[in-house]
């Protein structure tokens, strides 16, 4: 086990590094056309990755039990920011979403917690219902009302999208606790209607839709991001057109140093440069289920579970995204795009799943 964890700890460095480089690279124009420090974008993420590797250290210090034991206060309090969030001058509003706190120029935004409180609340839900998990009553609708509330919550803000990870990282955990296949499949199809509501019957969401199957439909609207997104892939080839040299980072491509990072690792590293970014990821899902299958209890094997599931989910999407393979949503590449909330809190999930290795090597002595 300490060779897995050796492991995960490089690829998850080695992503780190990428990450940092990738956002120096694409953000030092846009810092300086707009703020004058062609460094500022890569300070911002410096100081966030100071707090992450706090956040992942605390999380692999720290012991499973206490953290078992505080699922109820980390659940509770993870729905009491998702509903301040949505206060009008309690949270704040960007876009049409009200998502974030604000502390001067920084932003905290609750849901990135919620998913961690959640995957520890349903692993230590889910291992002491263990006998019930199958009864609807005793076991699976405690578990649906947690994720019911979650999700509705982060629908509210509105974030459609963070609300189907979360309910997918949910179900599976559910599932793999040994829910009935028929509740799990009677849940999703009552919420089928609500999810044609959002897709379909809000305006924005329907353009996108309509936008994914053919963006050249609006080449100057909403079809553009993705536009520029697809021609800075095109155009990286085989080994991409050099570190620094991209050229949809120049005000073509908005904010490329956050959800569409990906595009400009593969017009400036290539195909070469991309794929290995997925091998990556794909070596620290395949070092994260031996994690899985080594832990020692259900507890630790669910939350283990929660975090792999989280982290692959956002990086299908995010690249799905980027790609064209999927319609637009903000979900940004674990340890690669620039910084904030949700690099802080995948560093702390990547601390808890180091430390399920730590326990197991003690097991197994």
């Amino acid at each position: 086990m300490r060779d897995i964890r050796r492991s995960v700890l490089f690829i998850v460095l080695t992503l780190i590094a990428i990450g940092v480089v990738m956002i120096y690279s694409s953000s030092a124009i846009h810092g300086y056309e707009k703020l004058t420090d062609s460094m500022y974008f890569l300070k911002k993420h410096l100081a966030f990755l100071v707090l992450g590797f706090i956040m992942m250290i605390a999380s692999f210090l720290a012991d499973l039990e206490v953290i078992k034991r505080l699922s109820k206060p980390m659940i509770l309090v993870s729905i009491v920011l998702l509903v301040l969030v949505l206060i009008p001058g309690v949270g704040k509003e960007f876009g049409g979403a009200r998502r974030w706190f604000s502390f001067g120029r920084l932003n905290f935004q609750p849901s990135e917690f919620a998913k961690i409180a959640m995957i520890i609340y349903l692993a230590e839900l889910v291992s002491r219902k263990e006998k019930d998990i199958r009864n609807l009553v005793w076991g699976y609708l405690p578990a649906l009302i947690v994720i019911g509330m979650v999700v509705g919550l982060v629908m509210l803000e509105p974030d459609l999208g963070t609300a189907i990870d979360l309910a997918a990282i949910g179900f599976v955990i559910v599932f793999l606790a040994g829910a009935s296949i028929w509740h799990l499949i009677a849940t999703w199809i009552v919420s089928l209607p609500v999810l044609y509501v959002e897709l379909f019957k809000v305006s924005y969401r329907r353009r996108r839709l309509t936008i994914f199957l053919n963006p050249w439909s609006d080449t100057k609207g909403d079809g553009f991001q993705i536009i520029q997104s697809l021609l800075a892939l095109s155009s990286g080839g085989l080994l991409g057109v050099g570190l620094g040299q991209s050229r949809q980072k120049l005000f073509y491509l908005p904010e490329p140093y956050s959800d569409f990072i990906f595009a400009i690792i593969g017009e400036e590293l290539g195909f070469i440069g991309a794929s290995a970014v997925i091998i990556l990821f794909i070596l620290l899902l395949w070092q994260g289920i031996k994690i899985v299958y080594a832990a020692e209890n259900k507890f630790k094997r669910l939350v283990s579970v929660g975090i792999l599931v989280m982290i692959l989910l956002e990086v299908v999407i995010n690249i799905g995204v980027v790609s064209g393979m999927l319609p637009t949503k903000g979900l940004p590449l674990p340890f690669i795009s620039y910084g904030g909330t949700s690099l802080i809190f995948h560093m702390a999930a990547i601390g808890l799943l180091l430390n399920v290795t730590k326990q197991s090597i003690v097991y197994e002595n």
